[in-house]
């Protein structure tokens, strides 16, 4: 499966964006699918995950309350609604797929996007 991430952009801390993750080659109902980031210096850190279904999400703690995990599998999407964002969100964001159980490790995910930027000005 293929995937492609976008939405990023520049916004004011405080202010939502709204991340998208289009899977194309293959249905994106098979797949588990993970929120990562990645600030500049710091490593790939989880942000969060949906099952297959929709049914199940788990969030960093981090973004607990502020962040919101979806899909729509008729559309092979999914998303990340993000609020009251804050400076430190500031970071490349990736979407990533795998197969069975919802995980937070990035190196169990065996399909990736390309990454789109979200700069949260202070």
């Amino acid at each position: 499966v293929q995937l492609q991430a976008s939405g990023g952009g520049l916004v004011q801390a405080g202010g939502s964006l709204s991340l998208s993750c289009v899977a194309s080659g293959r249905t994106l109902s098979s797949y588990v699918v993970g929120w990562f980031r990645q600030a500049p210096g710091k490593e790939r850190e989880f942000v969060a995950t949906i099952s297959w279904s929709g049914d199940s999400t788990r969030y960093a703690d981090s973004v607990k309350g502020r962040f919101t995990i979806s899909r729509d599998n008729a559309k092979d999407t999914a998303y990340l609604q993000m609020n009251s964002l804050k400076p430190e969100d500031t970071a490349v964001y990736y979407c990533a797929a795998k197969r069975l159980r919802m995980v937070m490790a990035a190196n169990e995910y065996d399909y990736w996007g390309q990454g789109t930027l979200v700069t949260v000005s202070s």
